[in-house]
């Protein structure tokens, strides 16, 4: 299986956290953990279907994945290969006119939010180089095509940062003190530009944050409280809502 991650030019930069080139000549089912930004994704060769409640649902070639504050099931055909765009946490809205927001907890279809005939044309140009380079280069000319010349929202941009030095545990009120906001007109603008509501996307961080800590020798106590979790219970309930598995039989398989 390969998994090469690979940076952006320094244009797409503020926007692409990285891209993946990821292989694998086995049939596979995995589980995906929610992250902080969007994801785009083009198979180049195969097929991925995402899976719930026993029933598989093919995706297109071509796709995007918004936030989501729960686990995702997919599962890969034998021989797949694919590019992953991995958008920063303000990206998305540099490139497309929809609000980040109106793709929580969805995976569509990248033509319902790009031009269908320039998703087509990526992907056949996809399917024809032979080389990651070809490839990453094929990916970041779309982008470039679509990038928008429009404000990066600064006021966003430091909420996020906020949420990160806290690893996720400030909370909204706090953060309309510290950025001379109300939490109406913050909340909108934060939904449309990352995806989600800033309480939902600081838990997706400290989730990330308690993800980090799983692989070290703390125990389970330690973490929730470093976490600052309320108790064991509300721990062990939002980590089975991120994961589909409790604390302990996760920290078991590592």
């Amino acid at each position: 299986m390969k998994f090469d991650k690979h940076f952006p030019t320094e244009k797409l930069k503020p926007y692409i956290k990285y891209f993946v080139v990821s292989e694998n000549e086995l049939e596979s089912e995995y589980k995906v953990f929610p992250s902080s930004g969007l994801v785009i994704g083009f198979q180049y060769r195969g097929q991925l279907a995402t899976i719930k409640n026993n029933t598989e649902d093919k995706l297109k070639s071509a796709g995007i994945t918004g936030i989501s504050d729960g686990y995702k099931v997919f599962k890969n055909s034998p021989d797949i290969g694919t590019i992953l765009i991995y958008f920063t946490e303000i990206g998305f809205t540099h490139f497309a006119s929809h609000p980040a927001n109106e793709l929580f907890n969805l995976s569509l279809s990248l033509g319902d939010i790009f031009d269908k005939n320039k998703v087509e044309e990526v992907e056949d140009k996809l399917i024809v180089a032979t080389t990651d380079s070809q490839r990453i280069k094929v990916v970041e000319q779309f982008l470039l095509s679509q990038l928008k010349d429009i404000k990066t929202d600064k006021l966003i941009i430091e909420a996020v940062k906020l949420i990160y030095q806290s690893k996720g545990i400030i909370r909204v009120k706090e953060l309309n003190e510290k950025l001379f906001i109300s939490q109406s007109p913050f909340e909108k603008r934060f939904r449309k530009v990352v995806g989600t509501t800033a309480k939902k996307f600081a838990s997706i961080v400290r989730f990330n944050s308690v993800l980090d800590n799983m692989s070290e020798t703390k125990s389970l106590t330690e973490i929730c409280y470093e976490n600052n979790f309320f108790d064991q219970a509300h721990f062990i309930k939002d980590f089975k809502q991120f994961t589909g598995e409790t604390p302990e039989k996760f920290k078991r398989f590592l």
